[in-house]
């Protein structure tokens, strides 16, 4: 079965300003996507979602040139020499290795696709797993830099339906965040967990002022406090205290991954399959966190194509963490894009895979014709 054609299909929808969250990275003000459509000769079509990487239209592009180039014509099944493929002629030379990656994860979404439907087999069951429950945390663009009475009230919200855990924005002050992190653990009590995201907004003196509060309120895991190639201060964090660091979001590929597990400063590893290179790479990078006892905690990307691919991923790992459960107020990319959500959560804090062919769901084309590519940033 060959390759036939690949086609990006850029998506984007406005984020009205009573929707919108503020966190470190900014305050949203649209939400991207880049799907990615692959045709074969035996006439299957596969779908897969490429993270946006804040420029949509440069990661369609690469896509419908370069990439097409690279891999129209080879076999649609043989995911792992597509991948070698691409590693080999676009990440590892000539400066595009990020842009590379999240454009092969898309393609290797659509490729895992593909393999479903010749099988007729959920995609948990091509990757060897079962159907079994997955913890989720309610996380997404949401529980930002509100008032602390108001997150409270919101983090509250969650755990009424179901969820038994949940991420807080932090990387404001250290002062302000403290206080959000009192709050929400006031509201929810003990049996919650509690996590932490600051976006790559700490610096290590910031890290050091908040680590005490964290770790008296019992917070499962700091993501994010610095840039993922700041590797030494990672290593500096990682002993200022006992609340664990977790990272991942934005590594690319088991090449990335292999030394940040390695390095043993992360306690959570978080690969987003929209991201690090597909499927294909994402059973690889679980299999380097596996080594070192490390479980698998993926980042979720905008999209229900991606949401319901890491669940079913989850179910294929003999190390799976938790499932982040998008709980943004308005995303009709989760919502609207298929034919059902990509996922519900039962009262247990847990979520399940479909169990049709691939990822159970139905894409509605015409709901992207009616969302086409907004210009300009997603943050402000």
């Amino acid at each position: 079965m060959k390759i036939t054609d690949i086609q990006a299909v850029p998506i984007s929808f406005p984020v009205p300003p009573e929707k919108s969250v503020r966190l470190g990275i900014g305050r949203s003000v649209k939400r991207d996507a880049v799907l990615v459509r692959v045709r074969t000769d035996e006439g299957l079509t596969g779908w897969g979602e490429s993270h946006h990487g804040r420029c949509p239209g440069a990661i369609a592009r690469l896509l419908d040139t370069t990439v097409r180039e690279l891999v129209v014509g080879m076999d649609a099944l043989d995911v792992a020499g597509v991948t070698a493929r691409i590693l080999k002629m676009q990440f590892a030379s000539h400066g595009m290795g990020a842009a590379a990656a999240l454009a092969l994860s898309g393609l290797d979404l659509a490729l895992w696709d593909i393999r479903s439907q010749v099988t007729g087999w959920p995609l948990f069951r091509q990757l060897g797993g079962a159907a079994r429950p997955v913890k989720a945390y309610a996380g997404g663009i949401s529980l930002g830099w509100q008032e602390p009475s108001q997150l409270a009230e919101e983090a509250l919200g969650f755990v009424e339906q179901g969820y038994r855990a949940l991420k807080l924005r932090v990387g404001d002050t250290p002062a302000r965040d403290i206080a959000r992190v009192r709050a929400v653990r006031a509201a929810v009590g003990d049996d919650v967990d509690i996590l932490v995201d600051a976006n790559t907004s700490y610096g290590i003196d910031d890290v050091r002022r908040v680590m005490p509060a964290y770790e008296e309120q019992n917070v499962g895991w700091l993501e994010e406090p610095f840039p993922a190639h700041d590797a030494q201060a990672y290593a500096r964090a990682a002993r200022l205290g006992r609340v664990p660091l977790a990272a991942g979001e934005n590594h690319y590929t088991r090449y990335e991954f292999a030394p940040l597990v390695a390095a043993g400063d992360v306690g959570f590893i978080q690969p987003d399959l929209s991201k690090c290179g597909g499927v294909t790479e994402g059973m690889r990078i679980a299999a380097l966190a596996a080594s070192a006892k490390l479980s698998i905690n993926p980042h979720t990307s905008a999209t229900a194509i991606n949401m319901a691919t890491t669940i079913h991923y989850l179910c294929a790992l003999d190390n799976p963490g938790y499932f982040e459960a998008d709980v943004t107020a308005l995303n009709p990319f989760r919502d609207d894009m298929m034919d059902k959500p990509p996922y519900v959560l039962d009262q247990d804090g847990m979520v399940r895979p479909y169990e049709g062919v691939g990822l159970g769901l139905e894409i509605d084309e015409k709901f992207l014709a009616a969302h086409p590519l907004i210009e300009g940033p997603c943050y402000v």
